[in-house]
């Protein structure tokens, strides 16, 4: 376990909500200070990202902004853990805001409600530790992956569809790109055409939150350049290793940042 030889910048309060950390090996005070310290950007607020949200504002990281344009719908509720039927036409990252400040007082939400595209996502701050990307479509991830590529973010992205997920680390370069490349855009699935398990977004939001607790907490990054694969109709799991492409354009971004 790790010392700590300072005060700690814990209230009580934090100190007792976070005791169950505490009280595990290898995670001590230090490891709760970089949570609160901690800054991270998630992308979406749909099945993974009110999840992923939900566990880390639990867990005590100090500052959480989540990017979303959407409503609440209906349809909605399956999955979408932090909504109930009277949020139904709100917006999401508002509604999810005011869900986890109710759970968290002790750290800072700060909901954007932008749909992103070239233009917008220029209004993002770059201050972050970590990015969590939970979008539902290729146009979006392509545009956060560049957004990371840019200014050095670590990217930890997730995805849900019937009964698999995925779930990706990576840290410049091999990029999300690299695995996932212009092809892959005519595999245009999405829950709301193809249909999803109430547990499958939640169980990988639920690994995209585990593995940023890791790294925030720990500096343990395990799934560093892999894609993992879960599926749930067999309850199995792949780790697949993956490289750099060296035509995709990362490579130059690499080169101009290092």
């Amino acid at each position: 376990m790790l010392s700590t030889n300072h005060p700690s910048t814990l209230s009580n309060e934090e100190l007792k909500l976070y005791s169950r950390h505490v009280l595990l090996d290898d995670w001590d005070i230090d490891a709760q200070e970089k949570l609160k310290s901690s800054r991270v950007l998630i992308i979406g607020a749909g099945g993974i990202g009110c999840t992923c949200a939900e566990l880390l504002a639990r867990a005590g990281v100090g500052h959480i902004s989540i990017v979303d344009f959407d409503h609440i719908e209906t349809s909605n509720l399956q999955r979408q853990i932090a909504f109930t039927l009277s949020n139904v036409g709100h917006s999401k990252v508002i509604t999810l805001a005011l869900h986890l400040k109710n759970i968290n007082s002790n750290i800072d939400i700060h909901p954007l409600v932008l749909k992103l595209d070239q233009n917008t996502i220029k209004q993002l701050n770059t201050n972050y530790d970590l990015v969590l990307d939970g979008c539902d479509n290729f146009a979006t991830r392509y545009l956060v992956n560049s957004f990371c590529l840019e200014h050095q973010l670590p990217l930890l992205s997730a995805a849900a569809i019937g009964y698999e997920g995925q779930l990706l680390f990576v840290r410049y370069q091999p990029c999300y790109q690299c695995i996932f490349n212009d092809t892959d855009q005519d595999d245009e699935r999405r829950c709301a055409n193809s249909g999803v398990l109430t547990t499958t977004p939640v169980i990988m939001a639920s690994l995209q939150a585990h593995h940023a607790l890791l790294y925030l907490g720990l500096g343990q990054a395990p799934l560093l350049n892999k894609l993992l694969l879960w599926n749930g109709l067999n309850m199995t799991q792949r780790i697949l290793k993956i490289q750099a492409d060296p035509n995709c354009y990362c490579a130059d971004v690499y080169k101009n940042t290092t």
